[in-house]
């Protein structure tokens, strides 16, 4: 029976020693905290590693922690890298350990950083969410394996008998670990097979952004006119219609007007003429539901870039020109195969 207390009382002592060092591993990271001066104006960057309420921990590249508390006027948005929309704003409670956020704000009266403005990106929360989402079960099953064994070492205290039970209830509590340490290792294993994709999605928007600045002509039309009118012909009227038809079935597209003359009559008249034969067809176009955003602000060149001989009649009649281009992003080009793939993919 002696020995059997000998055993009891070096298992109670081997959990208060552990106990107390978890303790104090607490308290030295929450002595190391960084301090502000009250008002001082703070920025930083770094991974939250502890969430508590309406504050967090989060740890810098330099390896120093910041208490960072949240206010009624803390603003939670997105780092926004996407031009073709406005960023994203999110709750306190999408803030979960792991996400690499920048804080800007004021230092408060306790030393602490009251945060004005919180930032991260899509790509980063999606990360941390998926981590935190496998990692806290886990945790749980941990702390309910950690339970169990406590309670075990109470009873152990209390009915010497039952030392051998306890020993069974830590064995489990070893395989519960072990097992809980199993799961931990996928959980890492589908969040960098995750990184991984998010990875190729970044890739392919870059490809469309850097792209959407670059055209490709659709379809391209020259309406002539009489000489010194800016009046459109019946002919021409039917081309512009054809034109704005095949337009107005396209994404992303806009359309560039130029106005063009021939070398009868006086350069700096023709420059004139040449800029109204652009409004003309400008003024046709939108009364054709051909939005203004869509139209290039319209140019005359006067006589610039002839495409045939001034110096003949029929020369001169092609000159008396305006051309009209429907151009394309290619950016959107690439968008609309990638999702016409993906669909086909799909079936």
């Amino acid at each position: 029976m002696k020995r059997v207390s000998q055993k009891m009382i070096f298992v109670v002592m081997i959990g208060m020693l552990c106990l107390g060092a978890a303790s104090l591993a607490q308290e030295k990271a929450d002595t190391n905290l960084m301090k502000f001066a009250a008002g001082q104006k703070v920025k930083v960057a770094g991974e939250i590693v502890k969430r508590d309420g309406d504050s967090f921990v989060l740890h810098n590249v330099r390896g120093e922690d910041v208490l960072v508390k949240l206010t009624a006027a803390t603003v939670i948005k997105e780092k926004k890298i996407n031009l073709f929309r406005g960023a994203k704003s999110y709750t306190p409670a999408q803030l979960v350990r792991g996400l690499e956020v920048e804080v800007e704000g004021l230092g408060d009266q306790s030393g602490a950083l009251a945060a004005r403005d919180i930032k991260f990106t899509q790509t980063e929360y999606l990360v941390a969410n998926s981590v935190e989402s496998r990692v806290t079960p886990v945790e749980g099953r941990l702390t309910d394996s950690e339970g169990r064994l406590t309670r075990s070492e109470e009873n152990a205290r209390h009915l010497s008998g039952q030392v051998e039970e306890v020993r069974d209830v830590a064995n489990t509590a070893r395989g519960n670990a072990k097992t809980a340490q199993d799961t931990a290792d996928s959980a890492i294993a589908g969040v960098n097979a995750a990184k991984e994709q998010i990875a190729t999605v970044d890739q392919t928007t870059n490809a469309r952004i850097t792209a959407v600045d670059d055209f490709e002509v659709k379809n391209t039309v020259a309406v002539h006119f009489k000489v010194s009118s800016a009046v459109l012909s019946p002919e021409a009227k039917a081309q512009l219609e054809t034109l704005v038809k095949e337009a107005l079935a396209q994404r992303g597209y806009v359309v560039e007007v130029t106005g063009f003359a021939s070398s009868d009559g006086d350069a700096t008249l023709n420059r004139v003429l040449s800029q109204h034969r652009a409004d003309a067809v400008v003024q046709y176009l939108a009364d054709s539901m051909v939005p203004l955003r869509r139209i290039v602000t319209p140019f005359g060149f006067g006589t610039k870039m002839p495409v045939a001989n001034n110096q003949t009649h029929a020369g001169r009649e092609e000159n008396r020109r305006v051309e009209v281009k429907v151009l394309v992003s290619k950016g959107l080009a690439v968008s609309e195969l990638q999702s016409a793939g993906a669909i086909k993919n799909q079936k």
